[in-house]
């Protein structure tokens, strides 16, 4: 495992993290590929499917460069085994008190996910100063993590749940922010389809676009 402030920087930098969902371990190593052609080198695995850890572990095992997490960590079990599976960095939709522990035994980046102020300071008080806001646009999108940057200045988010690509700049913005979480640069449709051009291409005008925002 990488310094935890540098795998924070590489996500910062990153500025997109695509969410994936892969059903089949054979589409792993493309998709992770063509997403990197694009300047995307963080990716987010998400545990919703059977492949999902097999899928966590080819990226992993590649060589390629790219710093692959696994999303969805909703019990302690799904800690250790995507440690296991080469996981660098783990993603909660939720953070329940029941889960805490595991995740701070993992040794690598944990970005537990929160949808209100009190949850986000009670997870800050345990340690996690980067949170994922969930689901992002129904609890209120950019303009609540706006809200909270003065009143919780040390807690920097990584908003998902109805991000896009036009919504997108209203967040990479704002201070608070180090990244978005993105289902849309690899659609279940192309993905099954092999569409690796148009996914690098959808990649590769997310990493441009944040390019332009952060320099603005």
């Amino acid at each position: 495992m990488s310094d935890i402030t540098e795998q924070k920087k590489r996500i910062r930098n990153c500025g997109v993290v695509p969410v994936l969902t892969i059903e089949s371990v054979a589409d792993a190593v493309p998709l992770a590929e063509a997403l990197m052609k694009g300047g995307l080198d963080v990716i987010e695995v998400t545990l919703r499917t059977a492949a999902s850890l097999d899928a966590i572990k080819e990226i992993a095992s590649s060589g390629l460069d790219v710093f692959v997490g696994a999303g969805t960590i909703t019990c302690g079990s799904d800690v250790g085994a995507a440690l296991k599976a080469g996981s660098e960095f783990l993603v909660t939709p939720a953070t329940p008190d029941f889960l805490v522990q595991d995740l701070a035994e993992f040794p690598g980046l944990v970005v537990p996910g929160v949808a209100t102020p009190t949850e986000a300071l009670k997870l800050y008080d345990q340690g996690f100063d980067t949170l994922k806001f969930f689901p992002a646009e129904p609890y209120g999108g950019a303009a609540t993590l706006k809200g909270l940057s003065a009143p919780l200045p040390n807690i920097n988010f990584m908003p998902t749940g109805g991000v896009k690509p036009e919504t997108m700049a209203n967040y990479l913005k704002l201070p608070n922010v180090v990244a978005v979480g993105g289902s849309w640069l690899a659609t279940d449709k192309d993905i099954k389809a092999g569409n690796w051009d148009q996914i690098t291409a959808l990649a590769q005008t997310a990493s441009d676009a944040v390019k332009a925002i952060r320099s603005a």
